[in-house]
């Protein structure tokens, strides 16, 4: 079986309309469906990381964000549920998001240590 990596350094794409990301909600599918599916997430995208997002307020004009989307949550699952997550040490720092801040069971790696982690996996997806 394929070992899959699926790249996210795009953040919050279709979080608004979907209620999740839909790289994370398709690696949670690959892997229900008995895939080998890992994340790496990389420039904004490690935002997700951090704890008690709520984009509850969110309005457009009269419409309203009646649930929004919960990635920290959501990525707990996956960890949870044996999918691998990675993350850029890099871009947690440069966006100054402290330890305690972040959600637990993800892995760090540094930039220079990445192509050891793409060698690992069959299939590199970029979102």
């Amino acid at each position: 079986m394929a070992k899959i990596l699926n790249i996210v350094e795009t953040a919050y794409r279709a979080t608004l309309e979907e209620q999740d990301d839909t790289v994370l909600w398709l690696t949670h599918m690959l892997k229900n469906s008995g895939a080998d599916a890992a994340v790496l997430l990389q420039g904004n995208a490690v935002n997700y990381l951090a704890r008690g997002q709520d984009a509850s307020g969110l309005a457009f004009g009269q419409l309203r964000m009646v649930r929004g989307p919960e990635l920290d949550r959501d990525l707990e699952k996956m960890i949870d549920k044996g999918i691998p997550v990675f993350a850029i040490e890099e871009d947690i720092i440069d966006r100054g998001l402290a330890e305690f801040d972040l959600i637990s069971g993800f892995q760090r790696i540094s930039r220079r240590s990445m192509p050891e982690l793409l060698d690992r996996h069959d299939q590199v997806w970029r979102w």
